[in-house]
Formats: C-alpha cells, structure tokens, sequence
C-alpha cells in the first residue's frame, strides 16, 4: 500500500481552522493526517476529551465532516448504531447505498478506562469502524489526571510527587494489546511524528472487514511538561526509547512497522518531559530502573510475537 504525498496534499482539509486545543498539541495533527489517509467520506463520532471540548464550542466547529457527540464512554456504541442505522436504511431502500467510513475518537481515559465496556462490545458485535484513541496518557482536559494508560512514575495532578510517592506507582494497561486478543482483523501502534506510519495504518483500518482500532500516541506539552515546539521530537523519543512500539496486527499476525525503534535508553525520553524530572534528577533512580526493565521485557515479548507469526507464514 503507497501513499502519494502529492494526492495526500491535494486533497480538500476536512479539520479546519479555529480550534481550541493548546499550541503544540499533537491532537490536532493526527486527526488531520487521519482524516486525509480515509478514502471515503468519513462519519465521525466523538468522545468526551480535550478534541470534542476545543472543536465544537457552539455556535461554531471545526469539522467539516458530520459529527455526533453523546456521552464520554458511549463513543463506541454510538457509532456502532449509527452504522448499523445506516445498513438497515439500505437494506429497506430508505437510502442509497455509498462508500463511508464510521469512524471514532477518543483520548485514553474514554478508551483505557471509562468507555471500555462500551469499546470491547461494539467490537465484540463487529461493527465495521474505525477506532482512534488519541493517547496523551491522562486526562488532560480536566487538569492532568492520572489514567490507565500514565507511565509509570510520572507526575499527574493526582499522583503527585513527593517524599512518599515517586508519580505514578503502576505500570500502564496495554491497551492494544487487550484489543487485539478481542480477534478483531485490525489492531495499530502509531505515534503521531511519524505521518506515513500512521497514514499507512489508517487506509489498511479503514479497508478492514470488520472492527479497528489504533492507539497513537499524541504528547501533551502542558501535562507532559515540555515546550509546544518539541512536541514530534518528544514523539520520536518515546518510540526510540522502546516506551511505545510501532507494530500492527493484522487477522493475528503481529509486525513491527517503521524504524528506529528501541535505540535509546528509556532516560533519553524521560528527560525530555518535566513530569519525571523528579526521578530523572538521580539517574541511579530506582524507578528509571524499573521502567526500563519493563520496557526490555516487553519489548522481547513483542519480538517473540512478530516472530511467531513470521514463522507461520
């Protein structure tokens, strides 16, 4: 599958101008990428978060595609029925069949924690979506809350730092993971620097005969605490680092995708952003140790997995 940069550029802006997410954040690139890589019209449903609160301030919005917003967790459902709304409109004749895509976002409180239940069904039914979570590792838009999906140590508003405890004390969900043990025909890491990676994934999601999901890492420069400049190279470490690998599962084959992965010792990325600068102050920390034990652990894993299904191939 190859993307041409120059149809990609040619293409009309479907995420317009005007919005209200922060400067550097990388929310607003991806779904600009994401929405240019679809092939047909998309239909767009919104969870809570940072990207539904900053596009759709009434009277005004910044998409130019059709938008529904309901509830927080039910993203997932709600796109489900509207697509299933729309098969059933014509199978009866009440519309004329045409190319869509049925697509959501949500950031990883909406996925990893409060619409979970809603996701797993939806894909558990086989709705043909494509579901985005936008992963900034915590609430952002209520004020830097830890999630499931906050790295280990990390600073949030409720998982301060101090004397008594060093950020965050547990490791994160593997979310893409838990999906792809769900037998859905498409599951993606993608991180937002890397814009072919992410194209690619998106045109083979919308292509899937069945449920997707992709779980792209989108750094946010006020909770991650690093200059809005900064945020692709911030991107580019995590990945580098080994933190967030770049992998599909395509019908359960499990493949690396894109380069320069786990080049780096995982304090390259961690001093990149404020919010470990209380352990990243001692590089002897015993939770830089930790995660980065972590991190080559399941790094391994991840290798084991592309090699079994390069074997049976």
């Amino acid at each position: 599958m190859t993307l041409k940069l120059r149809e990609l550029s040619l293409k009309p802006d479907l995420f317009g101008n005007g919005h209200g997410l922060c400067a550097g954040c990388a929310e607003s690139v991806s779904v600009r990428q994401i929405l240019s890589a679809l092939e047909n019209p998309p239909v767009v449903a919104l969870a809570t978060g940072c990207l539904e609160v900053s596009t759709t301030r009434f009277p005004d919005t910044t998409w130019k595609v059709p938008v529904i917003h309901s509830a927080f967790e039910n993203s997932a459902t709600t796109i489900g029925g509207v697509e299933a709304a729309y098969k059933a409109l014509v199978r009866k004749g009440r519309m004329e069949e045409r190319p869509l895509t049925f697509v959501v976002f949500a950031g990883d409180g909406a996925t990893y924690d409060i619409g979970f239940q809603w996701l797993s069904g939806a894909l558990e039914r086989g709705h043909k979506f494509v579901y985005i979570c936008l992963n900034n590792e915590g609430y952002m838009n209520t004020g830097i809350q830890r999630s499931s999906a906050t790295l280990l140590g990390a600073w949030t508003t409720t998982t301060p730092s101090g004397s008594v405890r060093p950020g965050k004390p547990e490791w994160h969900k593997d979310m893409t993971k838990i999906i792809a043990a769900h037998g859905i025909p498409y599951v993606a890491q993608a991180a937002s620097h890397n814009w072919k990676d992410l194209m690619t994934k998106v045109r083979k999601a919308e292509q899937a005969d069945g449920p997707a999901f992709i779980n792209v890492l989108t750094p946010c420069d006020r909770g991650w605490r690093f200059e809005p400049e900064n945020t692709m190279e911030v991107s580019q470490l995590m990945v580098e680092a080994g933190l967030w690998p770049l992998y599909e599962v395509v019908n359960g084959k499990w493949k690396m995708t894109g380069a320069r992965q786990k080049k780096r010792p995982v304090m390259d990325a961690l001093l990149s952003q404020k919010r470990f600068s209380h352990i990243t102050k001692n590089a002897d920390d015993a939770t830089i140790a930790a995660i980065q034990a972590k991190v080559d652990e399941e790094w391994d894993a991840l290798q084991a997995l592309c090699e079994m299904s390069a074997a049976a191939d």
